[in-house]
């Protein structure tokens, strides 16, 4: 059997009617009616709603050369057609189902974790289609057909999207490290220069001096905690930067794969 264009394919079986004992010359096998009218008769009884339909049945009345002798024989070439809609339910568009919910998981806002877990579930979903799908083509196939390359690729893709969504919890897991520490960093260095310009100030002369020293010092902490800020949020937001480029720039990507390889496979799977 041909399955390379599984389930769009169509299979053709022949019944060959020879004898082996007598030439030509001594039994001729030839058939009572043409091909068209077995077609048709054969429909007309060919009533079981299966998974294969039957297309047209040809007979080529030939001769074959058997130890140098002559003979004749009759070909019917039966032409079946296989029923593609429970294959297209059951296993394409779930598939491409799973790839729609995937390029939709990269616009989840909650937690980076529930998003990782949704795309490992959806590539276990795949997993099992795979082992079903092994399990109902028949192991005579020369060559892989394409439904097979269909979820093989769509389970790399998937697998290919985790590895990234990996990579971006990694880059703003951190950030928001770096964004602690250095919190916990500027939180003391205020303390002590708060302390220290406490220590160097002199001694108040009377109450509108210490009021000027007040003012003064309380500018000087405005500065230092803007100062800190500034350079606590630079290389957080830095490392989110670049988590939010990485994710934008294939989540483009993504989707213009699956549509070059989705269009590909149909030109493919239509021509051959």
């Amino acid at each position: 059997m041909d399955l390379y264009r599984f389930p769009f394919d169509i299979q053709s079986c022949n019944i060959t009617l020879q004898s082996s004992a007598y030439s030509v010359d001594e039994l001729k096998i030839d058939s009572l009616t043409d091909s068209e009218w077995v077609t048709h008769e054969s429909k007309d009884t060919f009533q079981a709603q299966g998974e294969w339909e039957l297309l047209n049945i040809n007979m080529i009345n030939s001769n074959y050369t058997f130890f140098w002798s002559d003979n004749n024989q009759l070909i019917y070439q039966i032409t079946i057609k296989r029923r593609p809609l429970l294959y297209l339910v059951n296993f394409m568009l779930p598939i491409f189902f799973f790839v729609v919910l995937d390029v939709m998981s990269f616009f989840i806002n909650t937690n980076e974790a529930d998003k990782l877990s949704f795309k490992i579930t959806l590539l276990l979903s795949i997993s099992v289609m795979l082992l079903i799908l092994n399990d109902t083509l028949p192991s005579t196939a020369d060559k892989i057909p394409l439904i097979g390359v269909y979820c093989s690729v769509i389970f790399s893709l998937i697998g290919i999207s985790i590895l990234e969504t990996i990579l971006v919890n990694f880059l703003k897991a951190k950030g928001a490290e770096r964004r602690s520490i250095t919190s916990v960093e500027t939180t003391s260095v205020v303390s002590d220069r708060g302390g220290g310009v406490r220590d160097l100030q002199s001694p108040p002369v009377n109450d509108e001096q210490m009021y000027t020293l007040d003012i003064l010092k309380q500018i000087l902490f405005e500065c230092q905690a803007t100062n800190q800020q500034n350079q606590q949020e630079k290389t957080p937001l830095c490392w989110t930067r670049v988590a939010r480029i990485i994710d934008v720039a294939f989540l483009v990507l993504y989707i213009f794969t699956i549509v070059v390889f989705l269009c590909v496979l149909g030109k493919v799977w239509e021509v051959y």
